[in-house]
């Protein structure tokens, strides 16, 4: 068996995950013989159905599929195009992230925090598995939304999160329980992140491109007012809901005899942790004026967490860390640069959007915009995707004389909808944390985006419609 059929602990033949091998080969050379695309688009949209086959079909682990694929780049196009991904700043802010990870689980960070929610329970909740998984993906929940006010990257708020959750799960004996409540405030804290300017990195993204390009200039309070009720209030409870429904225990009685609340810790490193992240929170959250990437928030963390006498972990620490996503990330973000410079994505969104006619009215122009957003987040990762199709976006609604703000925040609403992993770097960083496998993430998230785009994108086009 598979590495990862034997995590989820399913038996299912190796030959099922193989087959995605012929299957890539097979589009990828559909795409070649039979692509109405130049050249190099060709190509690189074969490369990438290959890549993507491999992706959700799991015969070797992603970042090994990932070293395939930026092996194919540059034997096609260049090494400088293949090497692309490794000079992103969002690349190095996951690595950086996996060491605060590192650092957080260490530190007895989780202790503290689960500490604080374990000792406001309920009685009830105490001797109830179902009554506790309830409480506790609500208070999780709740601090969840919490981090997505104070910390502007969804990826960092998950990286300090996960392993708090991991630790509170542990008191469930189903692993259900387990899978539903760490994956229940990381989705709160991702995807809630839409209705906060500064809570997504596709949000600042947009936002900067909309002003540079058309003048347009969307305030944080501006954002939230708009955004906020709906797509962080609603898409939270949706969540909520979400993971309530599908991972609540079956068995009342299946909690851990011995589970309590966990004692202090003695020696204080959980608070220098938690100061540590309000370091990195306050950079983080004044980025508007020392305009700096998140990434230097998060380094700014890691290097107090390590440093000697000062830190809260000893350097060795560092080869327990996992950072072959680094492979995964390098190939996605190269990619989206090549599907980017050979006009595949320009070509593409151009097509989709030409069969909205010039005069239609506003729900329809958003309602194809989010079909759009969606469509090309399978092809790319949601963040790289973001940068190459908002110009698209803002000069179609410039020529439609369609108000940008809306078309800003649905395409950014709907450039957080996924189903498969590869399509978000969070989406692959909770992966490697190593408590859920794939099937129980698309499961969560596919469930998650068809609340979204059926529910919560019409209600948000309802309210741009009555307003413009």
């Amino acid at each position: 068996m598979s590495a990862l059929s034997d995590r989820a602990g399913v038996d299912l033949p190796i030959d099922t995950a193989w087959l995605s091998v012929p299957a890539g080969v097979l589009l990828a050379g559909a795409v070649l013989l039979f692509a109405p695309l130049p050249g190099d688009a060709a190509a690189m949209l074969a490369i990438t159905a290959f890549c993507i086959s491999l992706w959700v079909g799991t015969p070797v682990p992603p970042w090994l599929t990932g070293l395939v694929g930026i092996g194919l780049i540059g034997a096609r196009f260049s090494t400088d195009l293949a090497l692309y991904g490794f000079a992103m700043p969002a690349t190095w802010l996951i690595l950086v992230g996996i060491l605060i990870g590192e650092a957080t689980r260490r530190s007895g960070l989780a202790v503290l925090v689960e500490r604080g929610v374990l000792s406001a329970m309920p009685a009830r909740a105490t001797d109830d598995a179902v009554a506790a998984y309830r409480y506790l993906l609500g208070a999780f929940s709740a601090i969840a939304v919490g981090f997505v006010l104070l910390v502007p990257s969804a990826l960092v708020r998950v990286l300090i999160l996960g392993p708090i959750l991991v630790s509170a799960g542990g008191r469930f004996a189903e692993r259900r329980a387990r899978v539903g409540l760490f994956l229940g405030p990381l989705f709160v804290t991702f995807y809630g992140g839409a209705g906060v300017l500064t809570g997504s990195l596709p949000n600042i993204i947009i936002t900067g491109i909309t002003e540079s390009a058309a003048g347009v200039s969307i305030g944080w309070v501006e954002w939230l007012v708009w955004m906020g009720p709906v797509m962080t209030v609603g898409r939270s409870l949706a969540v909520v809901a979400v993971a309530y429904l599908l991972y609540r225990p079956t068995d009342a009685d299946a909690l851990d005899a011995d589970a309590g609340v966990p004692d202090a810790a003695a020696d204080g490193d959980e608070r220098r942790m938690l100061a540590f992240l309000l370091v990195g929170v306050a950079v983080w959250a004044t980025d508007s004026v020392h305009g700096l990437h998140p990434l230097y928030g998060a380094l700014v963390v890691a290097v107090l967490a390590f440093l000697p006498r000062v830190g809260v972990v000893e350097l060795d620490a560092v080869g327990d860390a996992d950072f072959s996503i680094a492979f995964f990330l390098g190939a996605i973000f190269a990619i989206a640069e090549g599907l980017g410079r050979t006009a595949f994505t320009d070509i593409a969104a151009g097509a989709a959007l030409s069969a909205v006619p010039a005069d239609a009215p506003l729900p329809l122009v958003l309602a194809a915009v989010a079909v759009v957003s969606v469509a090309v987040t399978f092809v790319m990762e949601g963040l790289a995707a973001t940068s190459v199709i908002t110009p698209v976006l803002v000069s179609f609604a410039t020529d439609a004389g369609v108000p940008l703000l809306p078309v800003a925040m649905i395409e950014a609403v709907s450039l957080v909808a996924y189903v498969f992993p590869y399509q978000s770097a969070v989406l692959v960083a909770i992966l490697s944390l190593d408590m859920v496998d794939p099937r129980e993430l698309i499961r969560m998230t596919a469930a998650c985006s068809v609340v979204t785009l059926l529910v919560l994108i019409p209600v948000q086009i309802g309210v741009f419609t009555v307003a413009f």
